[in-house]
Parts: C-alpha cells; sequence; structure tokens
C-alpha cells in the first residue's frame, strides 16, 4: 500500500491524543486499511517538551504546500483559524479530519460542499459523540431510508453531574468539583452546563439527517444548572429520572427541536445511561429505531474517534 501521510493542527489534549495513537497503533492500522499511515508535521504554536519535536511546525502554509500530505487532521479548537486552515486544506486538495463541534456546528455545511467540489472527504464523527460512531450511523444506516427522529443524551458531562445528583443525592456544585477533577467538566463548565455544546451537536445530526440546517443559537435550549435537588426527587416519587434530553422530529408542521432537562420514566432506555455515557436513538421509516451508545467525555474516546475517520478515508484513498 501507498504512505499516508497526515498533519496534525495542534497539540493540546486531543491532538497529542491522535499523534500518539497514530504511533502506537502503526502496524495495526496498516493491516486494517492497507495503508501505512505516518504524521509528517504538527503545527504548533510553541516549542513543548516532546519525542516529536522535529515534526513541529510554526507555518500552516509549510502543510499547505507540501503535496505529499493526504490528510489534515484539526485539533485546535475554536473557530478561527481553525475555518481557514480546513477550508484552505479541501480548496487544496486535502482531506480534513475534525473533533472541533464548534466549528461543525457553524460550517460544516459550507465545508462539506467545499470537499465534495474537490472529491476530498470532510469528517467529523468526534465532533458529535465522542467514542459513539453516530455520524456513520446517520449517514450510513440512513442513506436509503428516510430519518424522522432524534432523540439522546449528547453530553457526557452534565449526564455525570445528573446521574451523581440523582444516585447519591449530592448537590450541583460539589458534583462539579469532581467531574473537574476526574477530567469529565472544562474548567469553564459554561457550554456543557448550560446546554450549548449538546446545541452544537444537534445542529450537526440535523444538518446530516434532514438536510435542514438550523443554527445552534436559534435552538431552544435550557442546560442543567437549574435542576434541583427538589426536581430530581420529585421525579424519583414518579419512577422518573430527569435527564438532558436533545430531540429533533419531523412533523406535520415541520421540524421540532429543543434540548432541555427531560422526565423520563425509569424503565425509558434513556432513564439507564448513566454517568459519561452518551447514547442516542435515530427513527426512521425503513429501518425503525437505532440506538447509538459510547462514552462521550474525555480524551481518548475523541483520539479513538478521530482515528476512525482517518482509516475510513485512508481505506477510500
Amino acid at each position: 500500500g501507498a504512505m499516508i501521510r497526515t498533519a496534525v493542527l495542534g497539540y493540546g489534549v486531543v491532538g497529542k491524543g491522535t499523534v500518539d495513537i497514530i504511533n502506537a497503533k502503526r502496524e495495526q492500522l496498516k493491516s486494517k486499511t492497507g495503508q501505512d499511515i505516518d504524521v509528517k508535521y504538527i503545527l504548533v504554536r510553541h516549542d513543548y517538551d516532546s519525542d516529536y519535536e522535529e515534526k513541529f511546525v510554526y507555518d500552516f502554509e509549510t502543510i499547505l504546500n507540501d503535496s505529499d500530505v493526504n490528510i489534515v487532521i484539526e485539533a485546535i479548537g475554536g473557530k478561527h483559524p481553525a475555518y481557514e486552515y480546513i477550508k484552505s486544506a479541501l480548496s487544496a486538495g486535502k482531506s480534513v479530519v475534525t473533533s472541533n463541534k464548534e466549528l461543525v456546528a457553524a460550517y460544516g455545511a459550507e465545508l462539506m460542499a467545499v470537499a465534495k467540489e474537490k472529491n476530498v472527504n470532510f469528517m467529523f464523527e468526534a465532533a458529535v459523540g465522542g467514542a459513539v460512531p453516530i455520524i456513520h450511523g446517520v449517514r450510513n444506516c440512513f442513506e436509503a431510508s428516510e430519518i424522522n427522529g432524534i432523540y439522546g443524551i449528547l453530553n457526557g458531562t452534565t449526564n455525570y453531574i445528573l446521574t451523581q445528583m440523582t444516585e447519591y443525592g449530592l448537590n450541583y456544585d460539589t458534583v462539579l468539583k469532581v467531574a473537574q477533577e476526574k477530567g469529565f467538566a472544562e474548567a469553564d463548565p459554561t457550554a456543557d452546563v448550560e446546554g450549548i455544546d449538546v446545541a452544537n451537536k444537534l445542529s450537526i445530526l440535523m444538518a446530516l439527517a434532514f438536510d435542514k440546517y438550523v443554527p445552534p443559537t436559534e435552538i431552544p435550549t435550557i442546560g442543567i444548572t437549574g435542576v434541583t435537588m427538589e426536581a430530581i426527587e420529585a421525579a424519583k416519587k414518579d419512577n422518573c429520572k430527569i435527564k438532558l434530553i436533545a430531540k429533533a422530529k419531523k412533523t406535520d408542521k415541520g421540524i421540532e427541536y429543543s434540548v432541555q432537562p427531560t422526565k423520563l420514566s425509569n424503565d425509558h432506555p434513556l432513564a439507564t445511561v448513566s454517568n459519561e455515557f452518551n447514547a442516542v436513538f435515530v427513527t426512521g421509516n425503513a429501518v425503525g429505531e437505532l440506538m447509538f451508545y459510547g462514552k462521550g467525555a474525555g480524551a481518548l474516546p475523541t483520539g479513538s474517534a478521530v482515528m476512525g475517520d482517518v482509516i475510513e478515508i485512508a481505506k477510500r484513498i
């Protein structure tokens, strides 16, 4: 097989995780794809102490102008300059993999169009589910079938917090601290706890499932900061649990969508999804109901989803 050269943009948690996985699993990847996958460049802003220093570059143009590079893996985060980098890489005929949900929610439709025009791939499995292969599922299982509903738990951080509050009667602030110590919650948890992360993910899923782009800011969204112990106890008395649910469904009036804390009966399949796990149901007219389930938070799940996309592209090259 050929040598597939990748460039990793950014060397934070996801970037580093991805480089480590590519290097540790090189032989395994070779047998899986028939291709030898190599990291040629790592784009950084400043020097780090690393085993890969000889791969560090400081200027994106170096990567853009190297025709050897087939796949660019974006792990910078934020919208800019990630958007400019991805767009110019796709325009130059390079495939791109990203885990950047903020970017995909804002520019996904445009970038997918550029990729299509240049006959390359723009993949973003890791942006939505951590290790849950939901995008792959939505793309593949439903090509033959119309999707009419999406319903699920799309954020590991908030699900962890609600699970701990429900099972151990711990208050929100205590649980948030523990989640931060365990690496399930960011130092600034706003995007997670206010439901913004879930709205980003739902926007991406709706674009794929319904071919309709709704900006995350237009999705009615309520996070978990207002969920009290009283509400959780009251739900328990009704044999229910409170979960942060993203939903989008086709109705006669168009597509209805929201992100909000929702009371689920204890026998609902999503009621049993605990801690940092995510799960989503997708319903379609030909396939009935499919459920995707997996870990939603942490560096490794995201790194492995990024690798899943890289392997997918490698097989097509």
